[in-house]
């Protein structure tokens, strides 16, 4: 995931609403979304990760890089197999986060979000900061969370309004995600790649030569513990598929995958 936000215990039917882009390189294999077992996932088929998924069993995660090439090490693992590794885990949030800190040092920078509809947690391995969260509507992009790129506030703020409105609509959220306006100038974050290119990654959705987003996913999780993950993906083609997931959350996070 690049581009992210979630609105956690915030509306009265779903306790979770959440809308994510992944950006990848177009000819980086991945695999769209399926259940496996009773994990519902992507895959990056180059190094075995995921970069979202949820279970049946109520178990969320969900990863994006920060954007400090100046933190950047060789050889080091994928990030991808931490959200992997919980969703297939047994591991409560918090015992699962503190495993994060003490190998901290062995992954790129990143953020993640894991945890349940009662125990959510986001944690970065930058500044080893450790946060339950609260119920609130929560963005997440290349920085820290809730970090103000305009990106990250706009998509934000789309899904606030989406809330207040309490009728929830699939495609109004795909839209948000689909947002390809750049941020203004004067606007626009500095983490030291590129102007232009700093200019181009400002939009929620990202399209360029050989990069750009790949996977657009929504997931809600209705109140009656029914859910169901929609997700839009485009092959090394430039072909795009739709997928709906739905699944049924039987109300014991910690089941082991089976």
């Amino acid at each position: 995931m690049c581009t992210l936000a979630f609105a956690y215990k915030m509306h009265p039917d779903y306790p979770f609403i959440f809308i994510g882009n992944r950006d990848e390189f177009f000819n980086r294999p991945s695999e769209p979304a399926h259940l496996r077992s009773n994990v519902i996932a992507g895959i990056d088929l180059e190094k075995g990760g995921t970069w979202t998924g949820i279970t049946t069993s109520g178990r969320m995660a969900f990863i994006t890089n920060y954007r400090d090439f100046s933190l950047h090490k060789s050889d080091v693992a994928s990030r991808g197999v931490l959200t992997k590794a919980f969703l297939e885990g047994v591991q409560k949030p918090l015992e699962y986060v503190q495993s994060l800190r003490a190998s901290k040092a062995a992954y790129n920078p990143y953020n993640i979000v894991i945890g349940t509809l009662e125990e959510l947690i986001y944690y970065s391995n930058v500044n080893d900061q450790l946060m339950p969260l609260t119920p609130g509507i929560y963005g997440l992009s290349n920085a820290f969370l809730d970090t103000p790129w305009p990106k990250v506030n706009k998509i934000k703020k789309a899904l606030e309004q989406m809330v207040g409105l309490k009728r929830i609509d699939v495609q109004a959220l795909f839209g948000i995600l689909e947002d390809r306006e750049e941020a203004s100038e004067n606007e626009l974050p500095n983490t030291g790649i590129d102007h232009a290119l700093e200019k181009t990654l400002s939009a929620p959705f990202i399209e360029l030569e050989a990069y750009g987003t790949r996977f657009e996913t929504v997931i809600l999780i209705h109140r009656d513990l029914k859910g169901v993950l929609y997700e839009k993906s485009r092959d090394a083609k430039g072909i795009w598929r739709y997928n709906e997931i739905p699944f049924v959350i039987n109300n014991n996070p910690n089941e082991a995958l089976i």
